[in-house]
């Protein structure tokens, strides 16, 4: 791949797809796949397909489509999912626990390896292998245990707080489930923010459906 070559974000957000597609047809003992047949699972053209993998050097031959194995292990390598990210979350109320306990993380290569809180109902308690501690802790952990993402599972009031004390601690990355976009941490801190609304994806869900009824009266 050459390192000057600018790739879209569309591109890069399709790839843990392309991953988890490609995962499937190795445990199901499939050694080669071509473009039309991952357009046909994934529900791509089969042009987008091979327009989306040669940003990246392509991976596949004509007339013989792409060795699974070494396709899996291309886009991995791209994702840096070869190297664990440790990652800690920061909030231990019902999100925070849902998270810690969805092993497909661990099996994804990001290892959860602190939970931190402040409400005293909750620390100490172990949650899928690891103890929740106190969220005045967080420094100490961190100066001790490399860390490379921090999840903030928190009410927006207190998130900007929480996340530039997190990013002020050279953390890399924030996955950020608050509820409010984390502005100027990236420009500040150098700290990659990926901000998720849970509500957003339900409401385009829910304008789809409402689309569909109407079409339905028509």
């Amino acid at each position: 791949m050459d390192g000057n070559k600018k790739i879209s974000i569309a591109v890069i957000k399709r790839l843990p797809r392309y991953y988890r597609y490609i995962t499937e047809l190795l445990e199901n003992g499939i050694t080669k796949v071509s473009s039309q047949e991952l357009s046909r699972r994934m529900n791509l053209t089969a042009s987008q397909i091979r327009q989306d993998l040669n940003c990246f050097g392509g991976f596949g031959q004509q007339g013989y489509g792409y060795n699974v194995e070494v396709l899996h292990k291309e886009i991995a390598s791209i994702l840096g999912i070869p190297d664990p990210f440790n990652v800690i979350i920061i909030g231990a109320g019902n999100m925070g626990q849902a998270i810690a306990k969805y092993e497909n993380f661990n099996k994804r290569g990001f290892v959860f390896t602190g939970i931190f809180d402040k409400n005293p109902n909750v620390i100490g308690q172990d949650i899928n292998g690891v103890k929740v501690a106190h969220i005045d802790t967080l420094e100490d952990f961190v100066k001790e245990n490399k860390t490379d993402i921090a999840l903030l599972c928190i009410p927006k009031e207190n998130a900007m707080e929480i996340a530039r004390r997190v990013a002020a601690l050279g953390i890399h990355g924030l996955w950020n489930f608050s509820s409010t976009d984390l502005h100027n941490i990236e420009e500040e801190f150098g700290t990659v923010v990926e901000n998720v609304h849970l509500t957003d994806n339900l409401m385009v869900l829910g304008y789809r459906i409402s689309e569909l009824r109407k079409k339905g009266k028509n």
